[in-house]
């Protein structure tokens, strides 16, 4: 897992050339005006999922992996608790390969996202989205998926 401010995103792009054209989709379109949705950006190797949810305590939460796509989770407004663990550290559930969502369980660590940040799950990165950080909710997120193929 990766995470860092997206104005240090020129320090990740050289480790796959498909996260510099996420980046690129980041810092160029204008986030905020855009509707939650699928966003193409090329084909299925590369695409953004738009999101506004209210955020659930951590009880509530689900740890999931993905096998072949890496997430580079965005937020566009609000701030975002998202848990972390080593697929190593958790119990594996049943792989859906339709919906590429590996259900885990177990214990891991915590960060919160605010607005203007951004963290890269890879296959291995189990992760549990969508966490409150404070008493503020409501969050506007942009998730790309980035084929590993």
């Amino acid at each position: 897992m990766i995470t860092d401010a997206i104005t240090n995103s020129h320090l990740y792009r050289a480790l796959n050339p498909k996260l510099g054209r996420a980046f690129d989709f980041i810092q160029e379109t204008d986030l905020s005006a855009l509707g939650v949705g699928k966003y193409v950006i090329d084909g299925e190797e590369i695409y953004a999922l738009v999101q506004e949810f209210n955020a659930k305590p951590q009880e509530e939460g689900l740890w999931e992996a993905h096998r072949r796509y890496i997430d580079l989770q965005y937020v566009i407004r609000g701030a975002e608790q998202i848990g972390y663990a080593h697929l190593g550290r958790l119990t594996p559930g049943e792989y859906d390969d339709a919906k590429d969502w590996l259900p885990l369980s177990g214990e891991g660590d915590f960060i919160t996202l605010n607005a203007g940040y951004f963290a890269i799950f890879m296959p291995e990165d189990a992760h549990m989205p969508g966490l409150t950080a404070g008493p503020d909710t409501a969050v506007k997120k942009l998730v790309v998926k980035i084929s590993t193929r």
